[in-house]
């Protein structure tokens, strides 16, 4: 199981929302790639980052930021939040960038989202966020008609590295994982899925790692990691089976 330290970008620094709400944000760090550079002295072997203004306005906005984290860490990085042409994408792969999130575009374009894959192979991963089952774009602020599990069905042998399921209102809650919804979906498709949204504990952790047989391969954490709840050694013991 890979943990994924999450870097949420709003203006520059380092926020976490409740349950998607802009308006709902706390202010962790001001200094990104000092923030990576923490992530990547724990140990962790990945880092997930979302522009997200990015992702409201349709367009890549915290650019400087996301910039100063691949410059100062040695591990890969994959990123989302206003990803939505051909250009930005290999953009940011020029850039350093090891995988590319593609959401909104994936509902809203669904071959460019196969085109991507086969052009950077290994390198495009689809975002499904979802409330009550239906996919959620811009930003999470427009609900489509879509189910999730239809969304990953959509791209099944496409070569879509991984899809990151995230429910809405779980995230940045820390009540804990959706789990009958995030094995649904891994048992929809044969692309392994990344959990994501409402991570509170080190009980959540287990719950993924005991959901690799269903194609659960990761967790995205973020909110409990910034605020103590879990800690980045106890959490990389049960990533590695050690707990």
């Amino acid at each position: 199981m890979i943990i994924y330290p999450a870097i949420d970008l709003k203006n520059g620094q380092c926020v976490r929302l409740y349950k998607g709400d802009m308006n709902k944000d706390t202010v962790y760090n001001d200094d990104p790639a000092a923030q990576g550079l923490d992530w990547a002295r724990s140990g962790f072997s990945w880092i997930h980052v979302v522009d997200l203004d990015g992702a409201v306005s349709g367009a890549p906005a915290n650019h400087a930021a996301v910039r100063s984290i691949i410059g100062s860490v040695d591990i890969p990085v994959q990123l989302g939040g206003g990803i939505r042409t051909m250009a930005q994408i290999e953009n940011w792969l020029n850039e350093g960038v090891s995988r590319v999130i593609l959401g909104t575009i994936a509902v809203r374009d669904p071959a460019l989202v196969k085109r991507a894959c086969y052009e950077f192979p290994g390198q495009i991963v689809v975002g499904i966020d979802a409330r009550n089952g239906k996919v959620a774009v811009e930003g999470w602020v427009e609900e489509s008609d879509l189910e999730a599990t239809e969304l990953a069905r959509m791209f099944e042998d496409v070569g879509v590295s991984t899809i990151i399921y995230t429910d809405i209102d779980r995230d940045g809650t820390g009540e804990g994982l959706n789990m009958l919804s995030t094995i649904a979906l891994a048992q929809s498709s044969s692309i392994p899925v990344i959990a994501s949204g409402g991570v509170g504990s080190l009980e959540d952790l287990k719950l993924v790692r005991d959901a690799a047989q269903y194609g659960v391969e990761g967790v995205i954490v973020g909110k409990a990691l910034y605020d103590g709840r879990v800690k980045p050694a106890d959490a990389l013991k049960i990533a590695s089976g050690e707990e």
